[in-house]
């Protein structure tokens, strides 16, 4: 790009720059930086020349364009010659002294370009400044704030000046009267100070390093004498704080006597202020610094000082500090700092002042106090070293403060303690309590936890403190190692450490490993010499039994085990390769479950398999007793945790049956029974499993102990050898009979089988049966319980077939009573589960029970589960759930146990018969539950299967019937079931064909794969699904079976559910599609069975499937189902007429039931004559029922306007035959029992149709006339009376004329084929037949349609043949036909139509559909988004139409900016050639009247350059462009004008 074309773009933006609008005015700044960045020196040459050209520009304005070159030159000054250097510094030098007045923004932009220039060409900048600072004249204030930010921003340029400043700035600093001048002064001084300072200390990398600080002392001392003495006393606050924070610095460069001389006055004079301000953070800092110069010269005026100092400081610390309030914090930071600069300089009587305030209760001040002593701790550790012993004792009463704040704050001094060699020291003990007594507090619940204005995070709690604290002294302070190891140990037993295991295990395990790396012989413990700690019998059964909660406080499990493993050459030297091995494999066991996985109780065996092996392997009947011994020593420990404490006791059983002694196995034995706490349910089951435990090894003594028990006192609550129980209740005594009677059941289930067998009914039972009448909930449980594990052990063990269980009847008669007494409202107790789970395991014990007797169980444990009320949803619901399920499992093993008696179809039937009620529930549970066991049943069937020969599965049609509509059940999980329910009768039909058990048909799988559809809400789906279940069972269901399915389903039409309903009635309409062909002989009696459920059933969704279903067996059994129907008794009822009008809703079905009914019409004679008993009269005209049944069908079939085709079809002949039908029916009665049915009024459900034959007749060519379209014909008879006339014998005649008058004159295109059938009838026998023909085609030839359709010759024909007929009616319309003749004419339509294609280029309509996007109307933006969708596919460049398919769907918010740059980026990589006729549109868009497409064109030209590349540039037309925009820069929208300002800056890339 030329340097015009950059001048030109640079010159645009700065008209701009006055906008009013902020971010335009933003904008404009962005856009000249990019130019600037691209080629700075044009840049801020065509800035400095528009300054100096526009010397009226407002300040706001200028300080735009400066901090645009400020930002330009601070990346790009290295790039800039000097001319242009010294041009720019003299611009900004002018600029800043152009206005006398500060003003703020205008001069910090100036100083900002000036500081940035003078990193590059500092002895210009400091040229130009120094020229500005005329001597007895008080500088500029904005020369002042940029020689102080020069001196920070370059130190070692400004420095070697600082003589020359001073010298200009000193002298006049007493004509500084205005606060704004000499906060600037003060800011100034400050500067330089730091800049000395940086200087000074950085002599060997400083350009001139024999500058010393002598340089800088006499001026400095001149300058703080006005600060200090003058300007400080000042009202203003704000000049008071520059003055401190000036001092704090030029402390440093006061000569050294000087410092001395002043500091009685300055130190005095600087903590006054803390009094002054309410933000100290300035104070403190320039204090600080104050204090390090005074050490710095070894000053003794501090000691003097000192107290004054302390008191100020300290009570800075002991404000409470938000941590919101970033100056408070670093307020402290600096009054801690000063306390490090005393301590070093005057420990003693630092620590006399800060511990005795150690001892007030007042919470801040002891708070503070202990910051301060932590702080001086790490940071005067050597002026410390001697005072450690105070410091010590000084803690004794902080540690018995229960303030959380002050509980942290000792924490944190404990800590910094640690790392200084403190806890070495005598006392230091004590701090180590502390801390894990902090480690072991509740995480939720602590001391006088901080009230609700504190900020605490639980990370901050005394205990997330101490924690860490305690881990990182063991970790990383190695001198405290010595001090911890062993002493940790002795926390780990008592319980009111039990918090803090975790931290101690972590803690202990990393000490012991650096001990083991040190050597065994500083590992070992030395017991005899540290008599305070525990026994590894103490160590080994506390870490074991807390392991088997691993989650529990802070997953102490995985570190109790990893510090055991590590231990153990402490617990016995036989142990170290099998825990090596073992732990590992615990621990990995931990790492593939969280705590919600966990499995409880196979976690618990996998420990209790650790200690066996570990007692194997000891093999030392002393040892093991010892650790008998601790373990029961330590059962008061974990009454508060009953799950721990249930583990203990397995440890205990586990470790007893290890043990050789009898003595001592009894003599505990004995203990655990006298000291257990019976009250708790926990303890009970955890002393029962005990005792099962140790009757593995110790049978007899074990049932020998719990003899000695049962005689004992207890038991008749009299005062006997066991005084312990001599108080209790009769309730505490019911609670020991329920811990016995545990005891006696894990005995049983533990024990060895074989020896439990000889003692089940003499030793066991004995003791447990006279315990069944109690009433009590807590010991019926575990009677059920113990009878359960007893049960369980019978029947597992090997000689259990031989054995005979003489009170299996008494005991089965008991569970029952125990199920039948549950509640069905609630399930609160596993009673009805292990008593159901008792008779489980009886079922194949000797004697076996009887039929009745097993049915009357199969009843009872139903009725106990099946109506069981659900659960409401609460607070217990998981563990509702889980009993509830382990009851339904119990009831489904009992009935499999049953079923495993009969495994024959007729043993399946049975089950499923009992279950059956259940299944047809009208409520939702039951059915779901009564599913769910039928399923499994079904399941356990299969798998187990043994078929032996090929047999018929007779019952599978009644099976599938009962469990496949229910796929449709209102509960999805019921619908899965039975799902699951009709593929395992499907696999069982085809195991009795012969197909193996693993046989897996493709037909059936299909199942599975639509269970998914089951659970959908959609109704449409879960019918679909259920009908392509019927269809599988239509390809796999035996064909004997199909009738009896078929009877079932309809017996499922009255379901209680609808749904269910609903899905019997598309599964039988689905097997009559698929399998409908077989089923010829079978179609009267179905339908005569959905006849009468139509009539038992009601729903409105059960018609229209019967008439689907009749629909159905008529297109493959047409003739019998009319012959079916045709059977109905008349009248008709509602049902049969919609099943009849079924029939027409297919074209062709319906043309062959018309036919069928014509015939069935014709078939009989219309009536038959009666004589009478009287002589002379005339005999009675009886109609026939078949053809009166046919005609009523077929009125029925017309009802329906789907019919139209089919009536179209054989309209000749159904015309013809109803007018004939008509003629020979007039006069004609109905038969006697329709009489009277007549009479006596049709009944609701009946049609309320006229049965009378004539009537009927009419009424069905009536509707023969509507449905083939001559509803003119129909009308023209109801205006005319013409039907009326038909149905009496005296108006018949008139009545066909005016027929065939209407007919001649609406329907006369239909007349020639009339004619033809008409032709066959004119012969008839009965002689009103041929009246009514002969009238209506005599009254043809009165119309001139005869002539017209040339059926005149025909129609003089037939009359002819008539003229000797018999009867002189005909006779006579003979002759009226020939006295009439006419003629008429035809008529003709035509149409058409047409359409119309557009076409055009997609890429010449790109950029308006793009820019149209922003279009107002949302209907044209949407059409734009859809235009370019649709021609997405189309560009040949798929990236393209996958952004556009990504960014414009319909109902996504479009992010237009990102969607432009996208598009352009793909635009410029796949059709670079495109750009100048793109940009040739944006032109012209730019004049659009929408601000949102004016806004728009610059954007996406911009995009378009940002995407472009060089080689571009001769396709564009920068000139137009850059005009274009300039109008745009002045366009009333905002947005317009920021657009147009980013656009300019990015078209500086097409160089």
């Amino acid at each position: 790009m030329t340097e015009s074309y950059m001048k030109k773009l640079s010159s645009t933006l700065l008209d701009a720059i006055t906008d009013k609008d902020p971010l335009v005015q933003e904008q404009v700044c962005s856009a000249l930086c990019s130019l600037g960045e691209v080629r700075p020196v044009e840049m801020l040459r065509t800035c400095e020349e528009y300054l100096r050209q526009h010397d009226k520009l407002a300040h706001p304005y200028r300080a735009a364009v400066l901090r645009a070159m400020e930002r330009v030159l601070s990346s790009r000054a290295s790039e800039l010659d000097k001319d242009t250097a010294s041009t720019i510094i003299l611009l900004a030098s002018s600029e800043m002294t152009r206005m006398k007045d500060l003003v703020g923004d205008w001069q910090q932009a100036v100083s900002g370009v000036l500081v940035a220039l003078g990193r590059q060409f500092i002895s210009k900048v400091m040229e130009e400044l120094l020229h500005r600072l005329q001597p007895g004249a008080l500088p500029h204030c904005a020369v002042l704030h940029t020689l102080a930010s020069l001196s920070v921003a370059n130190a070692f340029g400004v420095v070697p000046f600082l003589p020359s400043i001073l010298s200009s700035l000193l002298p006049v600093l007493g004509m500084a009267k205005q606060d704004t001048v000499r906060m600037a002064f003060c800011s100034a001084l400050q500067r330089f100070s730091e800049g000395a300072l940086e200087y000074l200390a950085n002599l060997d990398r400083a350009p001139d390093p024999t500058v010393r600080k002598d340089a800088f002392t006499t001026d400095i001392f001149s300058a703080y004498d006005v600060l200090f003495h003058h300007w400080l006393q000042s009202r203003e606050a704000k000049l008071r704080l520059a003055v401190v924070e000036a001092l704090g610095p030029m402390s440093h460069l006061l000569p050294s006597e000087r410092l001395e001389e002043q500091l009685p006055k300055l130190l005095p004079g600087i903590l006054a202020l803390y009094k002054k301000h309410s933000e100290t953070f300035y104070v403190s800092k320039s204090l600080g610094q104050i204090l390090e110069a005074a050490v710095s010269v070894g000053s003794r005026t501090l000691d003097t000082q000192l107290d004054a100092l302390l008191a100020a400081l300290h009570s800075q610390i002991c404000v409470p500090v938000e941590s919101s309030s970033p100056l408070a914090m670093s307020n402290q930071k600096e009054a801690l700092r000063c306390f490090t600069v005393l301590a070093c300089n005057s420990p003693d009587r630092l620590l006399a002042f800060l511990l005795p305030r150690l001892d007030t209760n007042n919470e801040r001040t002891r708070v503070g106090t202990l910051q301060v002593v932590r702080h001086v701790i790490n940071s005067a550790a050597a002026q410390m070293e001697d005072k450690k012993p105070f410091i010590l004792s000084s803690m004794r009463l902080p540690l018995l403060d229960t303030n959380s704040k002050v509980k942290r704050a000792v924490v944190q001094v404990i800590s910094a303690m640690a790392h200084h060699g403190y806890l070495e020291q005598p006392g230091g003990e004590a701090m180590i309590e502390y801390i894990v007594q902090q480690c072991a507090l509740p995480p939720e619940q602590e001391p006088e936890k901080p009230g609700p204005s504190s900020k605490d995070s639980k990370a901050d709690s005394v205990r997330a403190i101490s924690v860490r604290t305690l881990y990182l002294v063991s970790t990383t302070v190695d001198r405290m190692n010595h001090v911890l190891w062993p002493y940790l140990l002795q926390f780990l037993i008592p319980v009111r450490f039990t918090g803090a295991l975790t931290p101690l295990c972590r803690s202990l395990m990393h000490l012991a490993q650096k001990r083991q790396e040190a050597g065994a012989d500083t590992f070992l413990i030395q017991y005899d010499t540290h008599a305070s700690l525990p026994s590894p019998y103490a160590v080994t059964a506390r870490l074991l039994v807390v392991s088997s909660s691993p989650y529990l406080g802070d997953g102490r499990g995985v570190v109790a085990l990893r510090l055991l493993s590590v231990l153990h050459p402490n617990i016995h030297p036989l142990l170290g390769q099998h825990w090596e091995t073992t732990v590992p494999l615990l621990l990995g066991y931990l790492d593939e479950h969280m705590e919600e996985t966990l499995p409880q109780e196979e976690w618990e065996e996998r420990l209790l398999m650790f200690l066996r092996d570990t007692l194997a392997i000891v093999s030392d009947n002393v040892w093991i007793c010892q650790l008998s011994l601790e373990l029961c020593r330590q059962l008061p420990c974990y009454d508060g945790a009953p799950q721990e404490k249930n583990f203990l006791y397995k440890c205990i059983g586990t470790t007893l049956g290890a043990a050789s002694s009898k003595e001592v196995v009894r003599k505990h034995l004995q203990e655990l029974l006298e000291t257990a706490r019976y009250q708790e349910e926990a303890e009970r089951e955890g002393l029962a499993c005990c005792f099962g435990i140790c009757a593995i090894s110790h049978l007899e003594d074990t049932l020998a102990q719990l003899e000695d028990f049962v005689r004992s006192e207890v038991f008749r609550k009299s005062i006997g050898i066991l005084n312990i129980f001599k108080d209790r209740s009769e309730n505490e005594v019911e609670k020991v009979k329920s811990a016995l009677i545990l005891c006696y059941g894990h005995v049983a289930a533990r024990a060895p089988c074989e020896l439990v067998l000889a003692k089940v009914e003499s030793d066991i039972l004995r003791n447990v049966f006279q315990h069944f009448n109690t009433k009590d909930p807590a010991l019926k449980l575990c009677l059920v319980q113990s009878v359960c594990m007893i049960s369980h052990a019978i029947c597992s063990s090997t000689q259990a077939g031989s054995f005979h269980f003489s009170r299996k009847a008494e005991l089965v008669a008991q569970m029952m009573e125990f199920i039948r007494a549950e509640p069905l409202d609630s399930l609160r107790t596993p009673i009805r589960k292990k008593a159901m789970l008792t008779c489980t395991y009886l079922v194949s014990v000797e004697p076996a029970l009887d039929k009745q007797a097993w049915a009357d169980v199969i009843r009872g444990c139903l009725h106990s589960v099946m109506a069981l009320l659900p659960e409401p949803k609460g607070e217990d619901g998981g563990c509702q759930e889980s009993l509830y399920l382990d009851t339904l499992h119990a009831l489904e093993d009992l009935l499999t146990s049953l079923l495993q008696q009969n495994m024959t179809p007729q043993g399946l039937q049975m089950m499923i018969e009992h279950l059956s009620p259940w299944i047809k529930s009208p409520r939702g549970h039951e059915r779901a539950r009564a599913l769910g066991v039928s399923a499994h049943l079904l399941r356990y069937f299969l798998e187990h299967l043994r078929v032996s020969a090929l047999v018929p599965f007779h019952n599978l049609g009644l099976l599938v019937g009962l469990f496949s509509p229910r796929c449709a059940d209102l509960w999805p999980a019921t619908r899965q079931e039975a799902m699951d329910c009709v593929h395992s009768l499907l696999y069982l039909q085809l195991g009795y064909e012969g197909f193996s058990q693993d046989y897996r048909d493709d037909v059936v799988e299909r199942l599975l794969s639509l269970k998914d559809g089951l659970v959908h809400p959609d109704p449409a789906i879960l019918f679909h699904t259920c009908h392509s279940v019927g269809q599988i069972i239509a390809r796999r269901l035996p064909p004997d079976q199909l009738i009896s399915l078929l009877l079932t389903m309809f017996e499922g039409l009255g379901d209680h559910d609808q749904n269910c309903s609903r899905a019997a009635t598309v599964m039988i309409n689905c097997l009559l599609q698929e399998r409908g062909g077989a089923l010829q002989e079978k179609v009267p009696e179905i339908v005569s069975v959905l006849r009468s459920k139509l009539q038992e059933v009601q729903g409105e969704h059960i018609l229209p499937a019967a008439q689907h279903s009749i629909y159905l067996l008529a297109t493959q059994h047409c003739a019998a189902v009319v012959s079916s129907l045709l059977g109905s008794p008349l009248p008709l009822d509602s049902h049969t007429c919609m099943l009849w009008r079924a029939l027409a809703a297919e074209p062709h079905l319906a043309t062959q039931v018309l036919g069928l009914l014509l015939e069935m019409m014709n078939r009989d004679v219309p009536f038959k004559e009666s004589r009478a008993f009287l002589l002379g009269r005339t005999p009675d005209r009886v109609a026939t029922l078949l053809p009166l049944s046919a005609s009523c069908a077929l009125f029925e079939v017309m009802s329906t306007p789907a019919v139209g085709p089919a009536v179209l079809e054989l309209y000749p002949q159904l015309f013809v035959a109803l007018l004939l039908r008509v003629s020979c029916t007039v006069g004609v009665q109905l038969p006697r029992n329709l009489q009277a049915l007549e009479r006596r009024g049709a009944s609701p459900a009946l049609a309320t149709r006229n049965l009378e034959p004539c009537s009927s007749a009419v009424d069905t060519l009536r509707a023969v006339l509507l449905r083939s379209g001559s509803e003119d014909v129909a009308q023209r008879m109801d205006q005319e009376g013409g039907w009326e006339l038909l149905r009496t014998s005296a108006g018949h005649e008139e009545g066909a004329t005016r027929l065939a008058r209407a007919m001649a004159e609406h329907a006369g295109p239909r007349l020639p084929l009339v004619l033809k059938a008409l032709a066959c009838t004119q012969s008839s026998v009965y002689e009103v037949q041929r009246v009514t023909t002969t009238a209506f085609l005599a009254e043809l030839l009165n119309s001139n349609v005869a002539n017209d359709l040339m059926l005149l010759d025909s129609l003089l024909e037939s009359l002819a043949a008539r003229q000797k007929d018999t009867c002189a009616s005909v006779r006579r319309l003979v002759l009226r036909g020939l006295a009439n003749l006419a003629s008429g004419s035809p008529d003709k339509v035509c149409h058409g139509d047409c359409e119309d294609i557009f076409l055009d280029q997609v890429m010449g309509g790109m950029a308006p559909l793009l820019l149209h996007l922003q279009d107002p109307q949302t209907t044209v933006a949407s059409a734009c988004r859809f235009a370019l969708l649709m021609c997405g596919p189309n560009l040949a460049c798929e990236e393209l139409s996958a952004a556009f398919q990504k960014h414009l769907q319909e109902g996504r918010a479009l992010h237009f900016g990102e969607f432009l740059n996208t598009t352009c980026k793909h635009l410029m990589q796949h059709f670079p050639d495109l750009l100048g006729r793109l940009l040739s549109t944006c032109l012209f868009y730019c004049k659009s009247s929408w601000e949102g497409v004016r806004a728009a064109a610059p954007l996406l030209t911009g995009f378009l350059v940002l995407h472009a590349e060089p080689r571009q540039q001769p396709q564009v037309d920068l000139d137009q462009l850059i005009s274009a925009f300039q109008i745009l820069l002045k366009d009333p929208a905002p947005e317009v004008r920021t657009r147009a300002a980013e656009a300019l800056g990015r078209l500086v890339k097409l160089a």
